[in-house]
């Protein structure tokens, strides 16, 4: 078999059975006393270190697969390249911390072009608290950014394995903003300035929810992810995770309204499957669902409900209440 046949989600569930289920050498942590809580899986690992959790991830930027140059200018690229990891550290109510960055870049790359790249990454380490504290750069056919950062939580950190079926699903601002930012560079539709603006910066200068992150975890919310791949994707793996399934309103998604006067045909597309929104998704009990609800920004919404069921299945409701089981059309490396 090979890997475009078994996609990308289904390589990461074998990947991650295998190297739990092999994992045999010596465990130096607990010389230390260190206590892991979150295995692989989940938006990051996390582990007990006394008086705080530690939080651990990782992602990679590679040239002609998440950006081109002629759609991403290279300090945003900086900027975008550090947001992907601090928003999975959001999604588990934590603060981030210290990066790490290993550079894959052709001989021929102008300097000029890597100072910018690194003076977006500090624009939004200054302004997240995050510090670089090094990496590595190595020679590549094209260029390539991988980032690993870690952050801090106080306590137990949100999972994705940890919604209950009678919980109500919501996110913490407008979706799609992302995809229709990268459509209308992709298609050259012609939109209104504010209009152009707005996607362009939601697709190009993500701002992760780590504000809104710890707002959910003060509360005693559970259940939590980013949202990478698109609505339906990502509330199809936290309810596999979770071994639910659940609901989807669509008349509840909030879309902000420069992205329905841009694309009055394909905002619901776009705000289901566009991707990259890097906000969070999350469930609670109806009761606190309410009372957190209002203590977000603008665009927070409810947007489901988890039902008992085939885990991992997404019923979409339309607005004359006719019901489909949502089908992948998220991101996939290998689809």
């Amino acid at each position: 078999m090979q890997v475009k046949e078994l996609g990308e989600f289904g390589l990461i569930d074998l990947l991650n059975r295998m190297v739990v289920r092999e994992r045999g050498g010596p465990d130096n942590g607990a010389a230390f006393s260190l206590r892991l809580l979150v295995d692989t899986g989940d938006d990051t690992a996390a582990w007990r270190t006394g008086a705080v959790t530690e939080l651990f991830t990782t992602d990679t930027l590679v040239e002609g697969v998440h950006f081109t140059r002629a759609t991403t200018p290279w300090r945003d690229l900086g900027w975008k390249s550090l947001a992907v990891n601090i928003s999975d550290v959001a999604a588990m109510g934590g603060l981030p911390l210290y990066a790490l960055v290993t550079l894959g870049l052709p001989p021929d790359t102008e300097v000029e072009d890597i100072q910018e790249l690194y003076r977006g990454m500090l624009e939004i380490s200054n302004k997240y608290g995050v510090a670089i504290v090094g990496g590595d750069t190595v020679r590549s056919p094209v260029v390539f950014i991988t980032v690993s950062l870690t952050g801090v939580h106080p306590g137990q950190p949100m999972l994705r394995a940890t919604a209950r079926p009678g919980d109500l699903v919501g996110v913490t601002g407008y979706l799609g903003g992302s995809g229709g930012g990268l459509r209308l560079m992709l298609d050259r539709t012609a939109v209104s300035p504010e209009a152009a603006d707005y996607l362009h910066r939601g697709h190009r200068r993500p701002k992760p929810a780590v504000a809104e992150g710890r707002i959910l975890a003060d509360a005693g919310v559970a259940a939590a992810m980013d949202v990478s791949d698109g609505l339906a994707d990502d509330l199809g793996k936290l309810r596999l995770a979770s071994s639910v399934s659940a609901r989807l309103f669509v008349q509840q998604v909030p879309v902000h309204p420069l992205l329905k006067e841009a694309f009055p045909q394909r905002y619901l597309e776009l705000a289901l499957h566009g991707g990259e929104d890097y906000l969070l998704l999350f469930t609670a009990a109806p009761a606190l669902m309410d009372r957190i609800i209002n203590l977000l920004p603008e665009g927070a919404a409810v947007v489901g409900e988890i039902t008992p069921g085939q885990p991992g299945s997404v019923v979409i409701v339309d607005a004359s209440g006719a019901e489909k089981v949502a089908g992948r059309a998220g991101w996939d490396h290998f689809g």
